[in-house]
């Protein structure tokens, strides 16, 4: 029996007026999915099964303004989740596909950025300086919309984009358009964001932009590229934040594998994959991760508002996702699984007006025409690869060679043994904790004790969690606007944690962590203070708090921690510090009140008085983030202080 023939199934969805979608995922097949429009207001409403209950095979266009289930902020432009509730499902050989589509070029007109690049380097500017300078993150992403007018029909226009993509953007996860009514979204989307297959979840940060240089990537340039301490930077940070994501969905917290390259055909990338184990429904598994840092920033609550304050238009579907809930024939745990990637590089067409929304990532080492050059390197990619703009042309050949031979393929850089060597040794930097396998069984030197980890709006709480169950202790995440004082007096120790923010404020959040360590040092019960959760302890012991002149985001320091030296990742903006040298052991320190002395060990610089720990009756703190895959040293020392608090 023989197939259906591409051409009359493609040309019928091009002349008609039903909604499809075609996805290509494999190199080999096009998918072609039809099916009726939903449109539902939360995840939880994605319809999976029909009215008598049998599962059924949903793609959804998740839109950004969903974080407001997490009780994020944004600006909400009512952009539909919309579900397309699929009913018919045909595979398509690729080439047959790529035959049948149409070339011709769609053409555009009053085409350009919707920010200018100096406005657009003025925003980057305030980011890095009131933003990433006053502490309230450690990275984030902004973006522009590269418009244009297009007269073509979409469902044309669609279809086209779709060849082009399918033909000259390599190294996508997802190509794919899906048009319904009204709007068309085109893309070649380099990112999975979540999947979860039997049981596993995967994530996939991405992060550090090389663009091709003209006649393409060479060993040489991209050797440079991947010494960028910015760049290198960047990819850890993000690595960080969907850590925290996989932690808490996955019981075994997530593990790191790569770093590996991720080649397309105008620009390379450097990515990590995660890998944990869950058993929750994946509409769970994906609002609990919305959405990646890489196009969002971290931490992720305050990078929703940071993009609130930066962007003046709401965003869409822009760094949402495309989620495929695909039926796994499951009887017990989740009955489908989850194939979602991020709705970047996309393409979408409303109204007869083209937009590509792109962004950069803003960290403290940020270029404002540096971060400028990366979105229109991205705008490009897609422009590009849609036939909008020229297209990179391969290096001329050499004079001598025969122009009958067949071109010889190119062999990934990824292969090359200088580079691979480069990539590799990128993880002698990191935590051995999250390369490795973890399930914690509850047998740790700490077995039998509680811990109560209070969360300040940095989901790095869920990691420290995870680390603190290997250690044995039973513990639970509670949020700061939650937590009660019965909480805090029954667990055997209160893990005060960490968050953005000057620690000098007085808001609620402030006041409530202040409340959260004054409680515990009152009662001389087993208190560990964490990054902001340090600084307010400091505070209250009289040691002064000041701001960095440059604020140490994603930053690995080798300090001296009472007697022992160790690797730990830093994400502050402000500082505790005591006079320069004033740093011996048993240095006797006011309380706030200044009625009495507590005797308290100070970890500090030598040279800064910059204070990195401190440790005394029934408590310790520490400046860094011990839970960071920047922390080599981070579980020696978290087991350290809490074997001393205990």
């Amino acid at each position: 029996m023989t197939g259906p023939d591409p051409s009359s199934l493609l040309l019928d969805l091009a002349a008609g007026s039903a909604p499809f979608a075609v996805i290509a995922r494999d190199g080999v097949t096009v998918e072609v999915l039809t099916g009726d429009v939903v449109d539902v207001d939360l995840l939880a409403d994605v319809p999976l099964v029909d009215d008598a209950g049998t599962p059924r095979e949903v793609l959804a266009l998740v839109p950004y303004r969903q974080v407001r289930e997490r009780g994020f902020v944004c600006h909400d432009d009512g952009a539909p989740l919309r579900c397309l509730v699929i009913d018919q499902r045909v595979s398509l050989p690729r080439a047959e596909v790529l035959a049948s589509l149409p070339t011709t070029a769609i053409p555009l007109h009053d085409a350009g950025f919707d920010i200018t690049d100096e406005d657009y380097a003025d925003i980057v500017r305030e980011v890095i300086a009131d933003e990433i300078g006053r502490g309230e993150g450690a990275n984030f992403v902004i973006r522009r919309d590269f418009v244009a007018g297009v007269d073509v029909d979409p469902r044309i226009a669609a279809l086209t984009w779709f060849r082009a993509l399918l033909e000259h953007e390599k190294g996508a996860y997802w190509t794919f358009a899906v048009v319904t009514d009204g709007h068309i979204a085109v893309g070649a989307s380099p990112e999975a964001h979540v999947s979860a297959q039997g049981g596993i979840v995967t994530m996939n940060p991405i992060s550090g932009t090389f663009r091709h240089p003209a006649g393409g990537a060479t060993s040489e340039t991209l050797a440079e590229f991947l010494r960028s301490t910015k760049e290198t930077e960047e990819l850890f940070m993000v690595v960080d934040e969907e850590l925290k994501m996989m932690s808490a969905v996955c019981s075994d917290g997530g593990r790191i594998t790569g770093p590996h390259l991720k080649e397309m055909s105008r620009l390379t990338h450097t990515e990590y994959m995660l890998r944990g184990r869950s058993d929750l429904d994946p509409r769970d598994i994906l609002r609990e991760t919305m959405f990646a840092p890489t196009v969002t920033g971290s931490p992720m609550q305050n990078a929703c508002t940071v993009i609130a304050r930066h962007e003046t238009t709401p965003r869409g579907y822009y760094s949402g996702v495309a989620a495929l809930f695909t039926p796994n024939g499951a009887t017990e745990g989740p009955t489908h699984d989850l194939d979602a990637p991020i709705l970047i590089r996309t393409a979408y067409l409303v109204d007869g007006r083209l937009r590509v929304p792109v962004g950069a990532t803003l960290v403290r080492h940020s270029d404002p025409y540096g971060e400028v050059g990366e979105t229109h390197g991205k705008a490009a990619g897609v422009l590009g690869a849609i036939g909008a703009i020229p297209r990179d042309t391969t290096p001329a050949a050499p004079a001598d060679a025969d122009p009958d031979a067949p071109a010889a393929p190119r062999r990934p850089l990824g292969e090359d043994p200088a580079i691979a060597e480069l990539l590799a040794s990128r993880n002698d930097r990191l935590a051995p904790f999250w390369m490795n396998p973890q399930d914690p069984d509850g047998s740790g030197p700490f077995a039998g004790r509680t811990a109560l980890v209070v969360d300040a709006e940095d989901r790095f709480t869920t990691m420290l969690a995870h680390q603190l169950r290997h250690l044995g202790l039973d513990t639970r995440i509670v949020h700061w606007s939650e937590v009660s004082d019965d909480d805090l007096d029954a667990a055997d120790l209160v893990v005060s944690g960490p968050g953005p923010g000057d620690p000098r404020d007085d808001s609620p959040r402030m006041s409530a962590m202040r409340h959260v360590v004054g409680r515990r040092r009152a009662a001389s019960t087993p208190l560990l203070a964490v990054c902001l959760s340090h600084q307010i302890l400091a505070d209250s012991l009289g040691i002064d708090l000041e701001p960095l002149a440059r604020p140490h985001q994603g930053l690995q320091k080798s300090v001296e921690l009472f007697g022992e030296s160790a690797s730990i990742g830093f994400y502050n903006t402000f500082t505790a510090r005591v006079a320069a040298g004033d740093t011996r052991r048993g240095l006797a320190v006011g309380s706030a009140a200044g009625t009495t002395q507590t005797v308290t060990d100070v970890a500090a610089d030598a040279e800064t008085g910059d204070v990195y720990a401190l440790r005394g009756p029934g408590y310790a703190s520490v400046q860094g983030h011990l839970e960071s895959i920047l922390s080599r040293d981070g579980m020696r020392t978290l087991e350290r202080l809490i074997a001393h608090v205990l």
